[in-house]
């Protein structure tokens, strides 16, 4: 080991799968982040990444607590989907294992991923890819790992991990100080601390909108864990799990490592969350507005200027969960009910975008949604509209998740239908940045209505705007439906709750 400059392997494999969206391809990547060797560094050292945050912060705390040399590998991120097509997945392990292995001798392996994977053929590729990992190095190497907390986890992640970092917020608006973390865990471990990491699994799969960290159950559980940390307690990470994976690995999840090889510790502070948890279930209900009201509420604030603007998350179609982003049961409705002041945003159609680029700005046309899509949910809507202003789509996030990333929408397109102003874009990707919004001029301060195809994360980037209670949750179909009880199940375990009321569990002795 080179402990005055460590060479440190650096890779990364983030997806959100959707057990019944569409198989996620090589474009899906390619269009988000597909990079190799010296990209990686250039983009983690660059002020506005196109990365996700957490490998930008794990290289400046390495950078700023002593020498070291990244030696960059790949990092591939697409937008939440379905299950990976299986060649590129099996692609990217090959290419992985054998960059390893040309890479040595090395110091450590740090991996930027996700958890909550599926790949056609496994239920496990995070597992999968620890494997190729553990098993290029050896069972000795530092392998430290930062995790969406939507992860789901399984004992072979856990097993081939030195130590594992979850994010702690929901938005996740700190992925930038996990990386800070993971980089301090591995400085750490290069001096030789031996670490040891258990899990603890309920089966609790709560609906992804009770699982806010500004207060809550989840906000209690993983608070709670963060009290713990330190002495023999290096992290606990609370993994909430990604429900419409709909994987053999789904169930709420505490994850602690601990220093000194200390897996008591660990165990025991495991057991101890869980309980809390399910302890606690019955606090991870969460209603939602129906439809109609929802339009009714919009149409109101929309004439009457006494009244608090208002957001619309329409959770039921989030693109950061899985969801085409092109569902119009709320658009049509809106539109119907004659609402005014509503800014809808984003709505992904190609077609439609490419469609409104060939008029150009200041054309009339009856824009057709939804022309080239055939999903269940994305059903066709024409609507008379005018090209107000084009964009190429790219952006740099000012506030939450997207804060100083380089974000690209392809192709995009601010559309006027007349009382309701809709962001169509060409990549596929959820609205949780301010700037989706003013790149098209729009003022979102002087908007009555916004609809945001989110689940959560519009939050850390929208409550400049809107305080909690001028938030609505509305209930519509869709692939990320908050819902449970809408989708059939097959890997799912089962009884779970909140699904199955009748669900128990005894901590083991």
């Amino acid at each position: 080991m080179s402990k005055d400059n460590p060479r440190i392997a650096v890779l990364g494999f983030a997806i959100e799968c959707n057990r019944f969206s569409p198989v996620s391809t090589a474009l899906d990547f390619e269009q988000d982040v597909d990079i190799r060797g010296n990209r990686i560094v250039s983009e983690a050292r660059s002020s506005a990444s196109i990365t996700l945050p957490d490998l930008p912060g794990f290289f400046a705390e390495m950078d700023r607590t002593g020498a070291w040399t990244p030696v960059p590998l790949r990092v591939c991120v697409a937008p939440p989907g379905g299950p990976v097509e299986e060649g590129f997945f099996k692609n990217y392990l090959v290419e992985i294992e054998a960059g390893l292995k040309a890479s040595l001798p090395l110091d450590a392996v740090f991996m930027a991923c996700h958890g909550a994977a599926l790949a056609e053929g496994t239920d496990d590729p995070d597992g999968d890819l620890l494997e190729v990992v553990r098993r290029a190095v050896g069972p000795d190497m530092p392998v430290v790992a930062v995790y969406d907390l939507h992860a789901n986890v399984s004992q072979k992640m856990i097993d081939h991990l030195s130590v594992f970092v979850g994010y702690l917020e929901n938005p996740h608006n700190d992925i930038r100080e996990r990386g800070i973390e993971a980089a301090r865990h591995m400085r750490e471990c290069l001096t030789g601390a031996r670490t040891a990491i258990t899990m603890m699994k309920v089966p609790l799969v709560p609906p992804q909108i009770s699982l806010l960290t500004s207060k809550g159950p989840y906000a209690d559980l993983v608070n709670y864990g963060q009290t713990k940390v330190g002495g023999d307690i290096m992290n606990v990470s609370v993994m909430a799990g990604f429900a419409y994976s709909d994987s053999p690995k789904n169930g709420l999840t505490a994850v602690v490592t601990a220093r000194d090889g200390k897996r008591d510790a660990a165990a025991a502070l495991s057991l101890d969350i869980a309980k809390r948890a399910w302890g606690m279930k019955e606090r991870f209900k969460r209603s939602m507005m129906p439809l109609s009201d929802a339009v009714q509420l919009a149409a109101s604030v929309g004439h009457d200027r006494r009244r608090k603007p208002i957001i619309l998350a329409d959770v039921g179609d989030n693109p950061g969960g899985g969801g085409r982003g092109n569902t119009t049961y709320l658009l049509r409705a809106l539109k119907g009910a004659k609402a005014q002041g509503v800014i809808f945003g984003v709505f992904y159609d190609a077609a439609l975008a490419a469609k409104a680029h060939q008029l150009g700005e200041g054309a009339t046309f009856v824009a057709s949604f939804n022309t080239q899509e055939t999903h269940e949910f994305s059903l066709p809507f024409d609507c008379e509209a005018k090209v107000v202003k084009l964009s190429n789509g790219e952006f740099v996030g000012r506030r939450g998740v997207r804060k100083d990333t380089t974000v690209n929408m392809g192709p995009s397109v601010l559309l006027d239908l007349g009382g309701v102003q809709v962001v169509v874009i060409s990549f596929r990707t959820q609205c949780m940045d301010p700037r989706q919004f003013e790149m098209f001029d729009l003022d979102i301060a002087q908007a009555r209505v916004v609809v945001v195809k989110s689940r959560g994360h519009f939050r850390g980037g929208f409550d400049e705007f809107f305080k909690p209670e001028q938030i609505y949750e509305v209930d519509c179909p869709g692939l990320t439906s908050p819902v449970l009880a809408n989708f059939t199940w097959t890997k799912l375990p089962r009884p779970v709750y909140p699904l199955d009321e009748e669900t128990a569990w005894e901590p083991p002795s």
